[in-house]
C-alpha cells in the first residue's frame, strides 16, 4: 500500500513540484491551499504524514498543527517555511512537529526528510504497541472487592518513595503488584529489575546484587555490573526475599541504610538511588522467631505492606481471568481463541486452585493447546482434571516417538516429572524441589531450560 502524504501550502508552484516529486516515489499525494482545507481533508481521509507550511492565509501553520495534534496526536507533521526563525522551529517542535525544514526545498531534501519522519513515526508506533502489550501482559485482572481494594492501595503507595513488602501465597501475582507500583511511580521511565532470591545460589547472590571486579573470585573472568547498579534511578524487585541467606540479609540492610555498596573485589563505593519492592510467600514474623530472618531488615522493608488475596478470596474474578488467559495463550501459541461454555466456567469457579492464578493460567494454556475446537465444554474440563490427578501418567511412555534423539526424550520426561510434582505441590517450588531432592536454584534452572513457567 502506498504511503499517503498531505501537503498544505498556499503557493501553487510548490504544491505542484512537491506533488510530482512524491508521486515519483510512489506516494499517494493530496494537496491543500490553506490550513482550513487541510483540516477538512484530514477528517475524511487521514494521511500517513503531513507536510505543513508555517505561513498560511487565515490560520497559520502553528495553529493548524495544534488542531491536527488535538484530533490525531500520533499523526506525524513536518513544518516548512521560507521566513521561519529558530524560535518558530522550536515552537513547532513543542507543538508536535517531528521536523522543520526551510524553503526553498529541493525535491530530494523533501523526500529524505519525509522518509526519515515516517521511519521515526513507525518506530514510535512500534514502541507504543510494545509498551501497550507489556502493560496488558502485566495488568491486574479482576473486579472483586478484594482486588479493587488492593489496586487502590497500590495506586496510593506507588507515587511515594516508601519501600513496599508484598505478601501472599505462591502464584497470587505478587510480581504484577510490583510492576504496577513501578509503572505508576515517578520512576516508570527508569529500569524495573527483578531478582529471584530463591533461584540464585547463596554463594552467587552477592555478585548478582552488587557486581564484581574481574579476578575477584574463581570464575570472575570480567567485570560485572550488579542488579542494584542496573536498577539505579528505578525499582529493584526482590522476589522471595524470605529465602535470602542470613549473611546476605546483613549486607542488604547496609545498602538500605546507606544507599551505597562496594562490588566484590573493589574498594570503590558505588552510590545508587533505588526503590526496593520485596515479596515473599513466607510468614516473615515466623521466620524472625525461628532466627531465619533479621527483624531489623523486616522493618526496613515493611514500610508499606501489601497483602495479595488468594484466588479463593476472589473467586468471582475467575471468569474474567479464564477469558484473559485463554486469549493470551492463543496469541502466544498461534492458536484460535476459544470460547468456553457457562457450565465449564462454573466448574472452574468451584475449584480450590491452591496454586492460585499461576495454576489457573497454566490450566487455561492446557485448554488452548490440547483442544482443537472452537468451544470448550464441561466434559473437556473434567478430562484434563482427571489426567492431571492420575499419577499413572508418569509411567506412560506413549509420548516417545521413534527417531527422536534421546536427549529430547529425556527432556520430555523430565518436563513431565517436574510438571507433575509442581501440580501435586500446587506450584510451590520449595516443596517440588524437596520432592525431587534438588536445590531450588537447580530446579529453577531446569525449569528455564525446559521451558516451564515457574
Amino acid at each position: 500500500m502506498n504511503r499517503k502524504i498531505l501537503i498544505i501550502d498556499d503557493e501553487k508552484n510548490i504544491l505542484t513540484s512537491l506533488k510530482d516529486a512524491f508521486e515519483l516515489e510512489d506516494y499517494e499525494v493530496s494537496v491543500a491551499g490553506s490550513g482550513e482545507i487541510g483540516l477538512e481533508k484530514i477528517k475524511t481521509d487521514i494521511p500517513d504524514i503531513v507536510l505543513l507550511d508555517l505561513i498560511l492565509p487565515g490560520k497559520n501553520g502553528l495553529d493548524i498543527i495544534t488542531e491536527i495534534k488535538e484530533s490525531n496526536p500520533e499523526l506525524p507533521v513536518v513544518m516548512m517555511s521560507g521566513k521561519g526563525s529558530i524560535s518558530d522551529a522550536i515552537e513547532a517542535v513543542k507543538r508536535g512537529a517531528v521536523d522543520f525544514i526551510e524553503k526553498p526545498i529541493s525535491s530530494e531534501k523533501a523526500i529524505i526528510t519525509i522518509d526519515n519522519a515516517l521511519k521515526i513515526s513507525s518506530l514510535e508506533e512500534s514502541n507504543r504497541s510494545f509498551k501497550a502489550k507489556l502493560e496488558e501482559r502485566y495488568s491486574i485482572i479482576g473486579k472483586s472487592k478484594a482486588i479493587c481494594d488492593l489496586i487502590a492501595r497500590i495506586d496510593s503507595a506507588a507515587p511515594s518513595r516508601g519501600r513496599v513488602l508484598i505478601t501472599g501465597e505462591s502464584g497470587t501475582g505478587k510480581e504484577l503488584v510490583a510492576r504496577r507500583i513501578h509503572n505508576n511511580s515517578d520512576r516508570s521511565s527508569k529500569p524495573f529489575v527483578k531478582v529471584n532470591c530463591a533461584a540464585i545460589p547463596g554463594d552467587l547472590i552477592e555478585s548478582e546484587l552488587f557486581g564484581h571486579k574481574k579476578g575477584s573470585f574463581t570464575g570472575a573472568i570480567a567485570d560485572r555490573q550488579g542488579k542494584f547498579k542496573k536498577a539505579d534511578g528505578g525499582t529493584l524487585f526482590l522476589d522471595e526475599i524470605g529465602d535470602m541467606k542470613h549473611d546476605m540479609q546483613a549486607k542488604l540492610l547496609r545498602v538500605l541504610q546507606e544507599g551505597e555498596f562496594e562490588p566484590i573485589g573493589s574498594d570503590k563505593t558505588v552510590k545508587v538511588d533505588v526503590r526496593i519492592v520485596a515479596a515473599t510467600n513466607k510468614n516473615l514474623q515466623d521466620e524472625i522467631n525461628a532466627g531465619k530472618f533479621r527483624e531489623d531488615l523486616y522493618y526496613r522493608l515493611n514500610v508499606i505492606p501489601l497483602a495479595v488475596p488468594t484466588l479463593r478470596e476472589r473467586s468471582e474474578d475467575i471468569p474474567l481471568l479464564i477469558e484473559y488467559f485463554i486469549k493470551q495463550a492463543a496469541e502466544e501459541n498461534n492458536r484460535q481463541i476459544k470460547s468456553i461454555t457457562p457450565e465449564a466456567v462454573k466448574l472452574l469457579v468451584k475449584q480450590k486452585w491452591p496454586g492460585n492464578i499461576r495454576q489457573l493460567k497454566n490450566f487455561c494454556e492446557q485448554l488452548t493447546i490440547l483442544f482443537d475446537k472452537d468451544t470448550i465444554n464441561e466434559q473437556d474440563i473434567r478430562s484434563i482434571m482427571s489426567d492431571a490427578d492420575d499419577p499413572g501418567t508418569l509411567s506412560d511412555f506413549a509420548f516417545i516417538q521413534e527417531g527422536k534423539p534421546i536427549k529430547e526424550i529425556v527432556d520430555d520426561f523430565e518436563r513431565r516429572v517436574i510438571l507433575y510434582f509442581l501440580n501435586k505441590n500446587d506450584g510451590n517450588m520449595s516443596a517440588t524441589a524437596a520432592a525431587l531432592q534438588l536445590e531450588r536454584s537447580h530446579l529453577y534452572k531446569k525449569c528455564k531450560i525446559l521451558g516451564i513457567k515457574a
